[in-house]
């Protein structure tokens, strides 16, 4: 079953929330606005907006009230695209140029910048001080996940509780927000939107684990960029700490530097591809979902709560 058929029943509030995203980037300034369209165009899967729409469906789904919340999540996801692409020197996101590669640096900053401040701007229209203290805490994680990403390049002397810390600031907790920002949105009971948290924070660390795999184990075509590029960039991902176990692979991989090529470092992708690093990460992942599926049997059954269990399937088993 494909993705967007999990939650096919939202499709008609999904288009609501895309045109909405395009009304909320309508910058006064031409090229900020042209460059927020780009980026909004060169597509995702929008699951944040997914997993807040279906979170409200637990409470009092009332569309015109949830949208801010979808907006504003997938908003703030899209500026943090940004700013990483300046981070990682990245020329291209999805296949298509990024922002940093079609102007420069100081512009792609700027207009992330513009995009978090449109989506603060968005969820004030919600009139809940837990909401907004949910966000914030997760806007300030975020920030220091970029910082963290900043500091740790190339520097090979990680752990596996780094790369956790790293990943759920980064991604996870973004994710567990919209589940419960969703729910809150809706009036969902208290017991109810913080296991829907919990289900988003296990399904986005397995989420952000799987896309460290597909980093080395799929095709430039599918992934956008070159195979390996995290770790051309410095980024230790999880397949990589697994690979640095065996003594060959690790005096390999501590050769790696801000002047290794992209050619020079196909070989390394492809024997970390082979080796059980890759199998290692799978169970990792495997045992976030397994939690996550735990928590989808303490909340009510409704359509949602399927969709939710068939997505996380799927996030888990992306093609490897």
């Amino acid at each position: 079953m494909k993705l967007k058929a999990m939650y096919a029943f939202l499709n008609k509030d999904l288009g609501l929330i895309e045109k909405e995203l395009e009304s909320a980037i309508q910058a006064e300034h031409p090229l900020l606005r042209q460059a927020s369209i780009d980026l909004l165009q060169a597509g995702g899967k929008r699951l944040r907006p997914v997993f807040v729409l279906l979170a409200g469906k637990f409470g009092e789904y009332n569309i015109d009230e949830i949208k801010n919340v979808a907006v504003s999540l997938e908003l703030i996801h899209m500026a943090s695209l940004v700013h990483d692409d300046v981070i990682d020197d990245a020329t291209l996101r999805r296949g298509k140029p990024t922002v940093k590669s079609q102007y420069d640096n100081k512009f792609a900053v700027y207009t992330g910048d513009y995009i978090f401040a449109r989506a603060l701007e968005l969820i004030t229209k919600i009139d809940r001080i837990e909401a907004h203290k949910i966000l914030s805490k997760t806007f300030v994680e975020l920030c220091i996940g970029e910082i963290e990403q900043i500091r740790d390049k190339y520097n090979f002397d990680q752990n596996l509780r780094c790369y956790l810390r790293r990943i759920k600031r980064k991604t996870a907790l973004l994710i567990a927000a919209s589940c419960q920002l969703g729910a809150i949105a809706a009036n969902v009971p208290e017991e109810v939107h913080k296991r829907l948290y919990l289900f988003g924070y296990y399904v986005g660390m397995s989420f952000q684990i799987t896309d460290d795999i597909l980093d080395f184990t799929s095709t430039e075509e599918e992934l956008g960029k070159p195979a390996g590029s995290d770790l051309l960039q410095g980024n230790i991902t999880l397949p990589v700490l697994y690979a640095m176990n065996n003594i060959v692979l690790r005096e390999r991989i501590l050769k790696i530097s801000e002047s290794t090529t992209s050619e020079e470092i196909k070989p390394l992708v492809a024997d970390i591809k082979n080796s059980d690093a890759i199998s290692q990460s799978i169970i990792l992942s495997d045992r976030y979902l397994e939690k996550a599926y735990r928590i989808l049997d303490e909340i009510p059954s409704n359509k949602a709560k399927n969709s939710f269990h068939n997505i996380a399937k799927f996030i888990g088993k992306r093609k490897f």
